[in-house]
């Protein structure tokens, strides 16, 4: 089973400050609808881009994808 990475972008000079707020929402909406997913984060890209994101496995991906409308998405691969 492959995971991906559910990926939202901010930019500016508040991106980082507001990629942390929307992982909280993220939470939140695991929280809310009952799921089974545990790795969400977000860190910075750059001074003016950063992210936030959400691990999920590629069999429940569309209703997450098309309810939470991430800009980007990628697969996920542990890093130790």
């Amino acid at each position: 089973m492959r995971n991906l990475k559910l990926i939202w972008d901010f930019r500016g000079p508040d991106a980082l400050k507001i990629a942390e707020h929307h992982e909280v929402h993220l939470k939140e909406y695991i929280k809310k609808e009952n799921l089974d997913l545990n790795i969400t984060g977000f860190n910075a890209e750059n001074d003016v881009h950063a992210i936030a994101y959400m691990v999920v496995p590629e069999d429940e991906m569309p209703p997450i994808r098309d309810a939470l409308k991430p800009h980007r998405g990628q697969l996920y691969t542990e890093t130790v």
